[in-house]
């Protein structure tokens, strides 16, 4: 029987599929663009899964390539932006699958806060701004600053603006008034302290926290993500009291069954939820949880597709694997990529430092104020969190993006 997989993350595909052999299964691809998994697919054997393309964002064009998968047993996805027609095509065809209203609940961002807030789970609310000039007054009166806006519905942490005076704030908002938003732009108040993410498993009430992974983005008032480490090392007590605090926070915002990836700010009161993506983390976080446990952490999502609790919250998880740090190479400007710099000294660097290209040579890179302009991943491992990204940082310098003018 089929498995499909109705897009996914860049990273992962053969642990997907490694998944579902051993579930018995076939994993199937069904994607509008092969390329955006050009790496997994060329170190993979063709046999490995199944490609069908289709056009992903035309819900009829996936029903009609769904009827055409053989012995269809099960539905994933491990993206933000499929995850709603995911869990509603699953319905229509009676496959197991999260509740369509609590995904649609997740993918805004503003109700998970205001959820959140109601629950006495977040300190503010949010509140809802219209672009342009004509929202700065409200965000000054009912939220002040520093404040942060964002898309209610932003991927990738694009379209997130952190503003911390006046100025900053109507050049925010003018900036934000160009841009053609996926949900509605929101404001909600700044959370001082480092930024987290909780690596997560639910089934039914029970969650279990795998690790809490690091996160450094650049300075600028536009957020960018520059790297990540895991498992960060905690006080035992702070780790109890992050996985309590998480499953109460799924809880409340109605994520049930699954994967979660759960961004917070460590404040000096404790966490503060950023944002709750109902997956497995993106980038290499994935791979850096099959690597430290020493499992392949994607049965978890297959036994889900199936409609069966999960053997991983329960299964003794070996937890002396190395930690791992990874940083993504971004080029200086937009521009045409040629290659890159430095490859070549990376066996040199201490922590079996692997890279993980993302783009290839001749393709355009437009963006490059968010995860958009990746180019590729240095990774790193380490006996600490720590001490992986700092080898995953000093080799990732070496590595420098080679980009010319667009013709």
């Amino acid at each position: 029987m089929t498995i499909v997989a109705l897009e996914s993350l860049s990273f992962g595909l053969g642990r997907m599929a490694e998944a579902a052999a051993e579930a018995g299964h076939r994993l199937c691809l069904l994607t509008g663009d092969r390329a955006f998994y050009r790496h997994e697919l060329a170190v993979l054997p063709p046999e490995a899964l199944d490609v069908v393309d289709v056009d992903t964002g035309d819900q009829d064009a996936v029903r009609r390539a769904l009827d055409a998968v053989p012995d269809l047993a099960g539905l994933i996805n491990t993206t933000d932006t499929w995850s709603l027609p995911a869990a509603e095509l699953a319905r229509e065809r009676g496959l197991p699958g999260p509740d369509p209203e609590s995904v649609r609940l997740l993918r805004d961002k503003r109700r998970v806060r205001e959820t959140l807030h109601a629950h006495g789970l977040s300190r503010s609310t949010a509140l809802a701004v219209p672009p342009g000039p004509e929202g700065a007054g409200e965000v000054l009166r009912a939220v002040g600053l520093p404040a942060v806006l964002k898309d209610s519905a932003g991927t990738s942490s694009r379209h997130v603006w952190i503003v911390h005076d006046e100025e900053a704030l109507h050049r925010a908002l003018a900036e934000a008034a160009e841009q053609r938003l996926t949900g509605a732009l929101f404001a909600e108040g700044f959370l001082a302290g480092p930024l987290y993410s909780a690596e997560t498993l639910s089934w039914d009430g029970a969650t279990r926290l795998f690790g809490v992974l690091s996160r450094q983005t650049s300075r600028a008032a536009v957020v960018r993500e520059e790297a990540a480490a895991f498992p960060v090392a905690l006080p035992e007590a702070e780790r109890a009291g992050i996985e309590a605090w998480v499953g109460r926070v799924l809880a409340a915002a109605g994520h049930e069954r699954g994967f979660a990836h759960v961004e917070f700010i460590l404040t000096a009161d404790g966490p503060e939820l950023v944002e709750i993506n109902r997956r497995i983390g993106g980038a290499l976080v994935g791979e850096v949880l099959c690597r430290t446990l020493r499992t392949n952490v994607y049965t978890a999502m297959m036994d889900e597709a199936l409609g069966r609790r999960p053997a991983l919250l329960d299964a003794p998880l070996d937890a002396e694997g190395p930690a791992y740090g990874f940083v993504l190479v971004y080029p200086e400007r937009p521009g045409v990529l040629k290659g890159w710099l430095g490859l070549d000294e990376l066996a040199a660097f201490p922590g079996a430092v692997e890279w993980f290209p993302v783009r290839e040579p001749g393709e355009s890179v437009i963006h490059v104020g968010d995860q958009r302009g990746c180019t590729g991943m240095v990774l790193a491992e380490g006996r600490t969190a720590e001490l992986a990204q700092h080898r995953a940082w000093s080799a990732a310098v070496r590595v420098r993006p080679v980009v010319v003018a667009g013709p």
